[in-house]
């Protein structure tokens, strides 16, 4: 048996998940990952791929279910079971999977508002980066890093509003991929690095040392592009919010039906009252973006 902590989680887990952050194995578990047999109910394709396989959803009363051919199926019970039928042998790959969307059933059962992006502390807030594939997500985040920010979440951010009207972000597990380029271009040490198993080209940074244990107040939210035709830099109406957020759903859209897109769009809102949503042009080029980060730090310390 295994123990892990993961987005404010104590995981008690029957298959070993490396990249999360060993836990105690006397705190009350949050979290049991069982290996098992799954019954799937009728599934339909989904948008989600993940090295090269797309991924297919489907759901029963208060299960979640979510089936990847030939590497595993996954069933999410009442936010606090997460079975796995696996089909691979191949045990890294298996955590990969895992920890991505199938923790984000787990995640989405307890009713947080999640973000497909990578998220960083700025101060003593968290500064979200969104944006279609190859905008630079991660490597945005990378970049803040390196001028000495700290990770919160790479791929999936989770976010809890309190009853008492407080959002904020739930530090993931201290690893974030990037690509070689970035890797090159930011300068970052390779003795820092592991190769992880996306591909020969991608690595990840574990700063397991540095890494927040305490929920995060969210302070920015930023979608990211390249359209040289558009502004540097424009605000977001709180109108214009729901739209765009949930282009940025890290699930299957299928979820958000009836009542669950009732309570995302809430959410939304109550995102929009206490961030500044900004379309951002990422800078051409690693040395506009180091130059871009080291002047919004400035900025942020300067309105402190």
């Amino acid at each position: 048996m295994h123990y892990y902590k993961a987005f404010g989680l104590n995981i008690r887990s029957e298959i070993p998940l490396p990249e999360l952050i060993t836990g105690d194995a006397n705190a009350p578990v949050d979290l049991h990952i069982k290996v098992g047999g799954i019954t799937l109910p009728t599934l339909t394709k989904t948008q989600i791929y993940r090295r090269a396989t797309r991924a297919s959803f489907g759901q029963s009363e208060d299960n979640l279910y979510l089936f990847w051919e030939d590497i595993a199926a996954f069933q999410a019970k009442n936010g606090n079971i997460l079975i796995v039928d696996t089909f691979s042998d191949d045990a890294n790959l298996l955590s990969l999977f895992t920890i991505s969307e199938a923790l984000g059933f787990i995640l989405f059962q307890r009713g947080l508002f999640l973000l497909h992006s990578s998220s960083v502390m700025v101060g003593d807030e968290a500064w979200c980066f969104m944006g279609a594939p190859g905008t630079g997500k991660s490597t945005t985040a990378a970049a803040f890093i390196k001028a000495g920010c700290q990770l919160l979440s790479d791929d999936l951010t989770a976010i809890k509003i309190e009853e008492n009207g407080k959002v904020n972000v739930i530090p993931a597990y201290p690893q974030l991929k990037i690509w070689n380029k970035t890797v090159e271009g930011l300068h970052y040490e390779m003795a820092d690095l592991s190769p992880v198993s996306e591909g020969v080209n991608k690595f990840a940074y574990q700063p397991k040392s540095a890494f927040p244990d305490q929920p995060v107040a969210l302070g920015k939210l930023f979608f990211l592009h390249k359209a040289k035709n558009r502004a540097a830099t424009e605000h977001l109406s709180i109108t214009e919010l729901p739209g765009e957020l949930i282009k940025h759903f890290p699930l299957p859209v299928e979820l958000l039906t009836g009542d669950y897109l009732k309570r995302h769009f809430m959410q939304t809102i109550v995102c929009a009252k206490v961030a500044e949503t900004l379309k951002k042009r990422r800078p051409e080029g690693f040395g506009n973006l180091e130059k871009w980060v080291e002047e919004r730090l400035a900025l942020s310390t300067d309105e402190k």
